[in-house]
């Protein structure tokens, strides 16, 4: 299964906000070393098989031929030409993938990628999700929100509650449900690393969530002030200190206002949906796998498939193969997933094997037992200026060689179901949440060591590790 949480270390302070967010966008392009590179959010990673075209077609014609795929669901456009941005912009408006431009870099909500399509969750995550866009992006205030900001929702199989959500919703069964979700029951509202929790109606959890992200602008506001002269903000609820910090007790109050009734739930009745089943444990019901690829069994004989970008990148060949499985054989829509994953659903019991079997000769991950499997990387050399190396490179030698970590790496091979990540610098950008193995790139080779939950990822040797990007 996925992850375990990822919280701040316990003895690690606030990071200092001294500067704009910077974080890229569709319109608002980065200048990284192999060009501009464009974020495109995806709420809940939902697309149409028509926007997954545009997609394609701007990788295409100003893009360097790939699409690459975040741990938040998104989609990345890199080597974008100068002076393309009007073009970007138009290709991704004309599909619907700008509802707002004022809003474009705060649409980012991770949702369940499965929910409502294996056999025991409806789809209901993924109406709050829509529903919490609308609202998104009809909120002129929702701007001062950061690029940063995340809100979750999880359809209670526990997947993605403890992937780092700023506000986090955790579907909850109702009376005698063994399903998760509104129809049959409420939420648990979650606001940063409070263990605590508010339970809301269902119905109520979109403008609960939009209620919790306004509580955070209050006490990031409050905390702005406070802080005078220095300028140093809080970004996400977990950079508030302590005098300043946004619990749910905070939010009821907001929630109240707003006309939203909430219980507060203590830590420990809050506690499930904290950390994700263990590899291969039960649950009840025994939800699918979300971060595994293969075919997901669904109601009524549908089927789903689910495969991996090795990496998280993709040719346009691959995406576009993709595409036109989704349109000619799905329901017409793709899912990414924070595991760099793509779920087509919709297809019929008997197409599934055959479309899985093109996809795989593609060079997409299929299997669960492929070493591409919880591999990941940042972008590297020669993509980056900051990286040491070309850590893609050398992850795929490492794969090709039988294992995910350096042949010399001191801490041997990594113990079996932990996320693998490799990073050219300290910064360790996309890494992933909760314990995983760091290999981290330093000016002697690579470095591998175990990060836990509670535990600063190691600086290399002769440097001071700056906070790991978000």
């Amino acid at each position: 299964m996925p992850p375990s949480p990822s919280t701040r270390p316990q003895a690690a302070a606030p990071l200092p906000r001294d500067r704009g967010d910077a974080c890229p966008g569709a319109l608002r392009l980065h200048p990284a070393a192999d060009g501009g590179l464009a974020r495109v959010r995806l709420p809940a990673g939902d697309l149409t098989a028509h926007q997954a075209a545009a997609l394609a077609d701007a990788a295409e014609l100003l893009g360097d031929g790939h699409l690459s795929l975040t741990s938040r669901g998104n989609a990345e456009l890199r080597g974008l030409a100068d002076g393309c941005g009007d073009r970007l912009a138009g290709l991704l408006r004309d599909a619907g993938l700008l509802p707002s431009a004022a809003h474009e870099r705060i649409r980012n909500i991770l949702a369940s990628p499965l929910a409502g399509l294996d056999r025991h969750t409806p789809s209901d995550v993924r109406r709050w999700a829509r529903e919490l866009d609308a609202l998104l992006c009809a909120g002129a205030w929702a701007t001062a929100l950061s690029g940063r900001f995340l809100f979750v929702l999880d359809d209670g199989r526990g997947d993605v509650a403890a992937l780092g959500g700023d506000v986090t919703l955790l579907a909850e069964a109702g009376p005698g449900d063994d399903r998760t979700g509104p129809a049959g029951g409420g939420a648990l509202l979650r606001v940063g690393d409070d263990p605590a929790a508010l339970r809301i109606a269902g119905p109520d959890a979109p403008r609960a969530a939009l209620a919790a992200a306004g509580a955070f602008l209050a006490a990031a506001g409050a905390f702005l002030a406070a802080a005078g002269a220095s300028g140093s903000g809080a970004w996400r609820v977990r950079e508030l200190p302590d005098a300043h910090a946004l619990r749910a007790r905070d939010v009821a109050e907001a929630l109240r206002s707003a006309g939203i009734e909430a219980a507060y739930v203590a830590a420990q009745e809050a506690a499930y949906g904290a950390e994700p089943p263990a590899p291969g444990a039960r649950t009840r019901p025994p939800y699918a796998d979300s971060s595994a690829p293969g075919i997901v069994e669904g109601p009524g004989g549908a089927r789903a498939l689910s495969v991996l970008a090795p990496l998280g990148r993709l040719t346009v060949a691959q995406w576009r193969l993709l595409t036109a499985i989704a349109a000619e054989d799905g329901a017409g829509a793709l899912r990414l997933t924070p595991w760099r994953g793509i779920v087509l659903p919709g297809l019929a019991a008997a197409a599934a094997p055959d479309r899985l079997a093109r996809l795989a000769a593609a060079g997409l991950v299929t299997d669960p037992a492929s070493p591409w499997h919880r591999l990941g990387a940042c972008t590297g050399r020669p993509g980056c200026a900051k990286s040491r190396t070309d850590v893609r490179a050398d992850a795929t030698a490492a794969v090709a060689a039988g294992t995910a970590v350096p042949d010399a790496a001191p801490a041997g091979r990594p113990p079996a179901g932990l996320p693998v990540y490799w990073s050219g610098c300290e910064r360790r950008c996309g890494h992933p949440h909760g314990t995983w193995v760091d290999v981290l790139a330093t000016a002697e080779g690579y470095r591998t060591a175990l990060v836990g939950p509670d535990t600063e990822p190691p600086a290399a040797p002769g440097t001071t590790a700056p906070p790991p990007a978000p």
